[in-house]
């Protein structure tokens, strides 16, 4: 056989040796001999890849195995392929001997070990482990290139972000600044308002660390910014200071009446502080802004709905012909027939504007029956409203009972349809029923059902007695429902002649006198105490100048005509029903009761403190020529305190307590001195009277004796 060709003493093919195998030597194992001449088909090479059992004779060594014995001869045959991915097979005769050219070493190593496998594994690996030495090392840091107004708090923990940002900021929001709004400006002191960065839900804004790689690698490269959060912007006290001085509500356009001529009124663009804008502007000014400049802060335009050429249409197709002419309405049983003129069309006109811009024009119901009075009803029977009455000292209520007529709102519907229409005019509506405006219902559920206070003054002045008396009864059955304030004044209208009253005394000027309707205070005092021991609001009460004996001092009241009311509220969840009586009195005068029903809340004591800082009254004489002069005896004034206390009423228990102070003054002492009439003149151009008859001549010095005529 011919020598080998040399190699290394090791390859790339490991085969099993057994352990008794000596070792290998170098290169002196004799090599093959060379093929000098063709003979038979070797056999196949022996698969040198396949685990072979190689057993060793003692004391042989591996350079001293024969060679394989030879093959018997094989038909000629195409060498067989080598495996897929495998290697073609050595042997001494094989690729890797003297006359092969077998496969490179790339070639026969495992395909998992080759380059261009180990290298995109080995990357993979590298990058995986700096992943995760990057994500141990953030843990629950800000993420990196996180930034906030310029501020870079990434890689910080979120206590320690939070810090920065609070530090890295303090200057600006402890600045005063200048807040202006178009032609308004106000100052703004963000610490003293309230107004602070939070550290903790700014950074709490900021992504979390991410475990997607490729977010985490891009992280190097690109920043992510985060908005600052601020408490207190949104709630600036001079933002709302602002806002009442910009804000101008659109006006759209409508048509005004004045008596039943229509006219266009036009509209007026609004205004509006943008809030939102606002506090942006404001929190962009405290980050990165100069105190010394102004932060302007936007103010929006707002439109209007409806246009001044949508008015003027509506005024021509729908108003003006609807104020042309009246409307004659008839029942639809023919048994009624009323018109409706202009003047009731004009006032119950409503013109209400649409989102989508369109003015629509309406009737109020209300308004037209109020314009129509009586003769919506004219044809039917009125309705009752429910009403109080006391018996035997309980209060009970008299139900409602509903009426029959033309219904207001039925005939408001009707009358829109026909206004475009040119006169004449005609709608037909059903005879309805007309609802109580107090039906029985709602004045039991106003909750009157017992006494919460009365009160009792006299007086034996026979006048003011007369004028007590007529208030009194115009007084009597009135309702204050819940909230509602009631004045006096209001209530009874003028106090004249022309409504029964008459001239009694009055304090005009801290002297008495006479007017017409004298007396009504001691009305308002009984009223006010009524008031007082029911625990209702006072709104308004004055008391009188000078002190009065018969009235409780500081729980009394005056009032005049025009210019002194007595005025006070229902404060409770419940009806107050107004009883009033008048009870005359043998010799004159008489006494007057007011009575309040409702429901009762306290249990109310009156505490009148002392009487002091007396003042003496002056002692007056008063020139009187014509009998007007009335005398006055003169009462001492002073100051004094009277207490409301309000106790609960199942414990007695003291809940509240209101002052009443009142400084009297002194009623003067007044003498009246009559004083003669002044002689009538001398006319300068009347006639000298008329000379008689000359007397008889006498003696000197004596004069004539006359006659007593028979």
């Amino acid at each position: 056989m011919a020598p080998h060709a040399a190699q290394a003493p090791f390859s790339d093919d490991t085969r099993p040796v057994p352990r008794d195998r000596g070792p290998v030597p170098g290169d002196q194992s004799p090599p093959p001999p060379a093929a000098t001449e063709p003979g038979p088909t070797p056999a196949p090479a022996p698969q040198w890849d396949n685990t072979a059992d190689i057993r060793f004779a003692p004391g042989q060594a591996p350079g001293d195995q024969p060679p394989p014995p030879a093959a018997p001869p094989a038909p000629a045959s195409p060498a067989p392929a080598a495996p897929t991915g495998g290697r073609a097979l050595d042997g001494p005769d094989g690729p890797d001997g003297p006359g092969g050219s077998g496969p490179s070493d790339a070639a026969r190593r495992p395909w998992w070990r080759r380059p261009a496998v180990l290298t995109p594994v080995a990357a993979l690996v590298v990058l995986g482990g700096a992943y995760g030495v990057d994500v141990l090392v953030a843990g629950d840091d800000v993420p990196r290139n996180t930034v906030v107004a310029g501020v870079d708090i990434g890689g910080l923990s979120p206590d320690a972000a939070a810090a920065e940002l609070e530090e890295r900021f303090q200057e600006g929001f402890a600045a005063e600044y200048t807040l202006r709004a178009g032609e308004a400006s106000r100052t703004f002191l963000p610490a003293a308002d309230g107004v602070a960065l939070d550290g903790a839900e700014t950074v709490a804004a900021a992504p979390e660390q991410s475990l997607n790689p490729w977010t985490r690698l891009t992280g190097f490269f690109t920043e992510h910014e985060v908005d600052p959060v601020l408490e207190g912007v949104d709630a600036i006290p001079a933002l709302d200071i602002l806002a009442n001085e910009v804000d101008l509500a659109a006006v759209d356009a409508t048509i005004a009446i004045d008596g039943t001529t229509p006219s266009v009124v036009p509209p007026a663009t609004g205004r509006a502080l943008d809030r939102e804008a606002a506090a942006d502007a404001i929190t962009a000014a405290l980050l990165t802004g100069d105190p010394a400049d102004p932060i302007d802060l936007p103010v929006e335009e707002v439109a209007v709905a409806v246009t001044e050429d949508e008015a003027q249409q509506v005024l021509d197709e729908v108003v003006t012909p609807g104020l042309a002419a009246p409307v004659v309405v008839t029942s639809a049983d023919g048994s009624a027939e009323v018109e409706v003129p202009v003047e009731a069309i004009a006032a119950s006109l409503t013109f209400s504007p649409g989102e989508d811009g369109r003015l629509t024009v309406g009737v109020d119901p209300v308004r037209l029956a109020e314009a129509m009075g009586d003769d919506l009803t004219a044809s039917g029977t009125p309705a009752q409203d429910a009403r109080f009455e006391v018996v035997g000292g309980a209060v009970r209520v008299v139900p409602s009972v509903e009426g029959t007529g033309i219904d207001p709102a039925a005939l408001a519907t009707e009358l829109v349809g026909v206004l475009p229409d040119p006169a004449p005019r005609s709608v037909t509506v059903d005879l309805g029923p007309v609802p109580a405006d107090l039906t029985t219902a709602e004045a039991e559920a106003l909750g009157i059902r017992e006494e919460i206070s009365s009160f009792t003054t006299t007086t034996t002045n026979n006048a003011s007695g007369t004028n007590i008396r007529v208030v009194a009864e115009e007084v009597d059955g009135a309702l204050v429902l819940p909230g509602e304030t009631f004045s006096l004044n209001t209530f009874t209208g003028p106090r004249g002649t022309a409504q029964g009253y008459v001239p009694a005394n009055v304090i005009s000027g801290g002297q008495l006198s006479t007017a017409v309707g004298g007396g009504i205070s001691q009305f308002a005092t009984t009223m006010f105490n009524a008031v007082f021991f029911a625990g209702l609001e006072d709104v308004y009460h004055k008391t009188h100048t000078f002190y009065i004996s018969r009235y409780p001092a500081g729980r009394e009241a005056t009032v005049y005509e025009g210019q002194i009311d007595l005025q006070w509220r229902n404060d409770t969840d419940t009806g107050v029903f107004v009883d009033t009586s008048w009870a005359p009195a043998a010799g004159g005068g008489g006494s007057v009761t007011v009575t309040f029903y409702g429901t009762k809340r306290y249990e109310i004591d009156a505490v009148e403190g002392a009487r002091t800082n007396y003042r003496e009254p002056r002692s007056l004489e008063k020139p009187d020529a014509d009998g007007s002069c009335i005398p006055q005896t003169g009462v001492r004034g002073f100051d004094v305190t009277v207490t409301r206390i309000f106790r609960d009423l199942q414990t007695g228990a003291e809940i509240r307590r209101e002052t009443f102070s009142t400084s009297y003054s002194a009623e003067d002492s007044i003498r009246c001195v009559p004083v003669a009439p002044p002689a009538e003149p001398v006319d300068p151009n009347a006639p000298p009277p008329a000379a008689g008859p000359a007397p008889a001549a006498g003696p000197a010095g004596r004069r004539p004796v006359g006659r007593r005529a028979g």
